[in-house]
């Protein structure tokens, strides 16, 4: 830019605050006219407010994708890989609305962490949180659950109870394993989400309450629908904006930092000086499937934790299940899914063999739920444990 003698200089404010000035070099012949540089003045002062709330998201973003590049965690959820760091953003974005979310990813994956990120970041960070997961209730009884219900609506009522629903007015409520709820219970949800009201069981009365609803399931919700067993208008109503958890298997390279986390985690619980994972052990770490994900993985460093004699987790402190099982992390492309599911199937008959056919060992022997473990039961067809 050539010298010049005289500058125009226009500064701009906003809440009597001076956000900054614009300079205007002036020709050597310039002749201002006094009317035209208080018409840029104003221009320039009512714009202030849009350029101020640029520079704040301009801060703002920046602010973010440091922490997205540099941090290992959000909240307490713990890892880098960038398909988790999707899920961050995903989780930035919707936690200062109140969108219904729709939080998607196998057993395991840590769907309610991803709600508790939500309900943290959110305005109603300081009101309640409210979890319940729906396929630990009969439909009979899910219903009083959610809603409540009036003194004598069945035999056994005895007073009246406050559902969850009106425990959480004004935060959050988290309904975990959504595909496992009744037709009648899915009206009265519809409900909730329509007219934020609700019916206590036995009751003639709406109340209305304040509540965001984030939903969570491991079902593929179409398919539901399509079968008729979930209402297409309350799928439509939950599935506002989805997010989607990565399984660990797609995620390996988070596998040592989650490992390493876990490790520090019960080795101060169970004041043990723990410090290190050895070499071997991280391989066969790397190399399992991870069938229930995080809770698995987490799970087996407890265990690890618990058998550990010395200052280093060795492979023979690992759960059973990971003994003698390691694999290519990035095995060929060709055999890939066959590999999986050959020992998914195989980890599940050890699992049920060495817990002499019962489930519910079985289950937390593998770190996943009897529900979990009921349908890949069914999907490998399995009636019973191979005895070796």
């Amino acid at each position: 830019m050539n010298a010049t003698r005289r500058v125009a200089l226009f500064p701009f404010y906003h809440e009597n605050r001076t956000l900054g000035a614009l300079l205007v070099a002036c020709t050597e012949h310039c002749h201002c006219v006094r009317n035209e540089l208080r018409m840029v003045s104003l221009l320039i002062n009512q714009t202030a407010g849009a350029l101020n709330r640029a520079l704040i998201g301009e801060r703002a973003m920046h602010s973010l994708r440091i922490r997205v590049e540099e941090s290992a965690a959000y909240g307490d959820i713990v890892g880098r890989d960038p398909k988790l760091q999707v899920v961050y953003q995903l989780i930035e974005d919707v936690a200062p609305t109140d969108a219904t979310v729709m939080i998607l990813g196998e057993s395991g994956t840590g769907k309610e962490l991803v709600a508790q990120a939500i309900h943290k970041s959110s305005e109603r960070h300081d009101k309640a949180f409210v979890v319940i997961n729906c396929s630990a209730y009969p439909a009979t009884l899910l219903e009083s659950e959610l809603f409540g219900h009036e003194k004598g609506a069945f035999t056994g009522a005895t007073r009246q109870k406050i559902g969850r629903f009106e425990q959480a007015n004004g935060g959050t409520v988290f309904l975990d394993e959504i595909g496992e709820i009744s037709p009648t219970a899915q009206i009265k949800l519809l409900r909730v989400l329509q007219n934020h009201t609700i019916e206590r069981v036995g009751g003639e009365s709406s109340i209305g309450v304040d509540v965001r609803i984030l939903a969570a399931t491991n079902r593929k919700l179409e398919d539901e629908v399509k079968a008729g067993r979930f209402r297409e208008d309350l799928f439509y109503r939950l599935n506002v904006i989805p997010i989607t958890i990565p399984s660990l298997r797609d995620r390996r390279n988070d596998i040592p930092l989650l490992a390493n986390h876990f490790l520090k985690h019960f080795a101060r619980e169970r004041d043990k000086s723990l410090t290190r994972i050895s070499e071997e052990a991280m391989r066969l770490l790397l190399g399992h499937p991870w069938p229930g994900n995080v809770r698995e993985l987490e799970n087996s460093i407890e265990h690890a934790v618990v058998l550990a004699k010395f200052d280093t987790i060795q492979p023979g402190d690992l759960p059973p299940s990971l003994q003698g099982e390691q694999q290519p992390a990035v095995p060929d492309s060709s055999t890939a899914t066959l590999t999986m599911v050959e020992k998914e199937e195989q980890l599940i008959q050890d699992a049920l063999a060495a817990c002499a056919g019962n489930k519910s060992a079985a289950a937390a022997q593998l770190g996943i739920s009897r529900s979990t473990l009921y349908e890949k039961l069914k999907k490998y067809g399995i009636k019973k444990p191979t005895l070796h």
